[in-house]
């Protein structure tokens, strides 16, 4: 149980662990491994907290539903399972600029809110747009062997690497 304490876990193992997880979910919910959705209920449910019932009513909150299921309970966990993991090896630490980004953009936590913003609604948006998350379609949708899985994954990987070398080699 010593791996538990690493700082960094072998990729292999947690793919493994990924997989036999999809598998399961598979298995016992007839669902795919997915948390795209969750983000979209919850806000659904914040808007209900504010605006009441109707909210419901909506035609796309009627397709998703709203309300805490296992994917939104998967979030939870995955959250819990950081923290954990964190605490566990020693590396938790309260930060608002993580030392990769202050090293590329200095220090300034209101440029990192602030792009970290941005970046979350393109890929919130893109995840609703596409259906579902990179993920989602790169571990479930590849599992069933989607063909639109598989070409969405590729190009996640090009998307990644371009964004990366742009971000870390031409501005940075």
């Amino acid at each position: 149980m010593a791996f538990l304490t690493e700082l960094r876990w072998s990729p292999y193992a947690v793919g493994i662990g990924i997989g036999i997880l999809s598998w399961l979910s598979f298995l016992i919910s007839r669902k795919p491994l997915a948390t795209s959705t969750s983000f979209a209920k919850t806000s659904g449910m914040i808007e209900r907290l504010f605006s009441g019932k109707d909210v419901a009513q909506k035609p796309y909150y009627q397709k998703i539903g709203l309300g805490v299921d296992w994917q939104w309970m998967l979030v939870v966990g995955i959250i819990a399972g950081s923290l954990i993991s964190a605490l566990l090896s020693g590396d938790f630490r309260l930060q608002w600029v993580p030392s990769l980004w202050a090293d590329a953009f200095g220090g300034n936590p209101l440029l990192r809110v602030i792009v970290a913003l941005v970046g979350g609604v393109l890929i919130g948006f893109g995840a609703r747009l596409a259906d579902g998350c990179t993920s989602g379609h790169g571990i479930s949708g590849t599992l069933q062997l989607a063909v639109s899985s598989w070409i969405s994954a590729v190009f996640f990987f090009i998307g990644g690497i371009l964004t990366a070398h742009v971000i870390f080699t031409l501005i940075g």
